[in-house]
């Protein structure tokens, strides 16, 4: 089964040429990188790594579908800029595609900081029990599932969250036992509870109703 790696940017030329590299080095077959009109060297670095770029408008959701879009594998896989896919990836993921509709990885934060031990522990744990991988968790599916599906909603916020819940509905998900390495920037910089407590109460208020739009003011404070 061929895998396409898709990695929305925008101004992310610090992580993204390490992503595309770690993408590729984990047998990953395509990857694809939907540029939301970055004006730093994103664009540049992903091209001289090797990446398929497409560009367009700044909303992930909407960078992530275009880059679905434009895929020719079989599955797909969509990383943040700043995550690495580990060895052997694109292979669980066929695997794990073969029995289940859905699914995502364990994950781990690069910086060598306590509080994110914490932090990554508590995020594992809740994946185990939910079997809801979030974005940051490398969500994988096949490209043939994604489109009939609708693909991502469009929205500006919640939308890995909300793919996550649909999918789980619709059919089996599965957390490979593997590690994506992710950074754990804005837990440092906003406070490891602060964050948790910011992201929990998005979720209820998004349960709840809540416009993603007042949400993303919200994240974004």
């Amino acid at each position: 089964m061929s895998v396409a790696a898709v990695i929305p940017a925008l101004n992310e030329q610090q992580w993204i040429g390490a992503s595309i590299d770690a993408a590729r080095a984990s047998g990953i077959d395509e990857v694809i990188v939907a540029d939301g009109g970055s004006y730093d060297e994103t664009v540049v670095i992903a091209e001289a790594h090797g990446a398929r770029v497409i560009t367009g408008e700044a909303m992930r959701a909407r960078q992530l579908n275009r880059g679905a879009e434009a895929a020719t594998s079989d599955a797909l896989v969509f990383v943040h800029a700043d995550t690495l896919l580990p060895l052997g990836a694109a292979r669980a993921i066929g695997e794990a595609l073969r029995s289940h509709g859905f699914g995502g990885f364990r994950l781990k934060f690069a910086e060598a900081d306590p509080r994110l031990r914490v932090a990554e522990t508590m995020i594992n744990l809740r994946t185990a029990i939910t079997k809801s991988p979030w974005g940051d968790q490398a969500q994988f599916i096949s490209r043939k599932r994604f489109l009939r599906n609708g693909g991502f909603r469009e929205i500006p916020i919640m939308e890995d969250y909300e793919l996550a819940v649909r999918m789980k509905r619709s059919g089996s998900t599965v957390i490979v036992p593997l590690h994506v390495l992710t950074s754990g920037r804005r837990f440092l910089e906003k406070g490891v509870w602060k964050t948790a407590a910011i992201n929990w109460r998005i979720i209820a208020s998004y349960r709840l109703g809540a416009a993603p739009e007042e949400l993303a003011k919200l994240y974004r404070e």
